[in-house]
């Protein structure tokens, strides 16, 4: 080995070299229905609106407070209450990641001794969960849906009893199942909770109902949602809100400027213009109608109802219906290795008309 060479195996962690990483599947000249986008671009004149705004931003300088402009429209879009405040990621991964950073209390060290902090959602669920608490050094703990992806409440409450999670993610609607579950168990779930409680609410903008005007019940539930679905996946932008001392605790972990101005100038230009992306969520609301459907009339296929922008369904041979899309250009989400409750499901993100229409062809012809 050369001076300069290292083992760099013996400088990484053993746990971090046994993960895969989170893999995004090449889309390049598909009709790309695997990751949940909004499917709508923004019409031509607001572009050229978006693009004079973006070009006068002073990006030789850090951002400044117009991020707290960002924060406070967020705040009255969302409908916050009063007594929270709101606190924004570089996407909803990142305040995830945060969280993790912030509740990793070791019992010895806590002097408490209570066990070390660990975190736990249902599964199948969102994979960051999960990774959050590896990467954090921190146990996860993942509790199976029913067989019809509901809430497991025995289950979910033995775990919590003899867990005592730091911190509970409860998706609202789940991805990958894109259901919401029984209220009356999510209630329940929160009492039992010795720690945080996050309602993630990534999916809201087509779900039929959202948990907003429940959450100043609770001191000890954060609600988080994502621009991403709203329409700004490239834009990477998360915010989460909460009462005001938990969110004040849970900020001092978050990286200065983590917000660019590109990020924050690209968010108040779309509230500015809301009317336009709830009009494309209707859309893509009244497409999944139809999708669904239209599924449900192929005997070979089994539907979940959906309250998201996506739609589970399972096929006599994920595999090879995966691939036979694949090959006709039609790229979706194979997710039957993801979990065992998951045999054979594959996930189709909801596109335009015109692409739901390719969609389905695509998977009549594969199966």
């Amino acid at each position: 080995m050369s001076t300069g060479e290292r083992d760099f195996k013996k400088l990484i962690r053993q746990d971090v070299q046994s993960m895969h990483a989170y893999a995004i599947q090449d889309s390049m000249g598909m009709v790309k229905l695997d990751a949940m986008e909004n499917p709508h671009r923004l019409p031509a004149a607001l572009q050229a609106h978006l693009g004079q705004r973006l070009g006068a931003v002073a990006l030789n300088r850090y951002p400044d407070g117009r991020v707290n402009e960002l924060r406070h429209a967020l705040a009255d879009y969302a409908q916050m209450p009063e007594g929270f405040d709101i606190m924004l990621g570089n996407g909803s991964d990142e305040l995830i990641s945060l969280l993790a950073m912030a509740c990793d209390v070791s019992g010895e060290a806590a002097g408490s001794g209570r066990p070390a902090a660990a975190i736990l959602a249902p599964l199948p669920g969102f994979v960051m969960y999960g990774m959050s608490a590896q990467l954090q050094g921190l146990k996860f703990i993942g509790v199976p849906l029913t067989p019809d992806f509901e809430l497991d409440e025995a289950a979910m409450l033995a775990a919590i009893a003899e867990h005592r999670p730091s911190i509970i993610y409860i998706a609202y609607p789940n991805n990958p199942t894109a259901n919401l579950w029984d209220d009356a168990v999510i209630d329940k779930v929160i009492a039992a909770a010795p720690g945080l409680v996050v309602m993630d609410e990534a999916y809201q903008p087509f779900a039929s109902k959202s948990y907003i005007d429940r959450i100043a019940r609770h001191g000890h539930v954060l609600l988080m949602r994502t621009m991403s679905k709203f329409g700004l996946a490239g834009v990477r932008l998360g915010y989460m809100m909460g009462p005001k001392a938990l969110i004040a605790e849970v900020d001092k972990v978050r990286p200065p400027y983590n917000i660019s101005v590109l990020n924050y100038e690209c968010a108040l230009f779309a509230l500015e213009h809301a009317e336009v992306f709830a009009a494309q969520a209707e859309d893509i609301r009244a497409q999944r109608t139809v999708l669904v459907n239209a599924l449900q009339a192929l005997p070979e296929v089994k539907t979940w109802k959906s309250d998201a922008n996506m739609v589970l369904v399972r096929v006599p041979d994920a595999a090879k219906t995966f691939e036979g899309m694949r090959s006709r250009g039609v790229l979706v989400k194979n997710v039957s290795k993801m979990h065992a409750l998951l045999g054979d499901c594959l996930r189709l993100t909801v596109g335009t008309a015109d692409e739901n229409a390719l969609m389905l062809a695509a998977l009549k012809e594969s199966l």
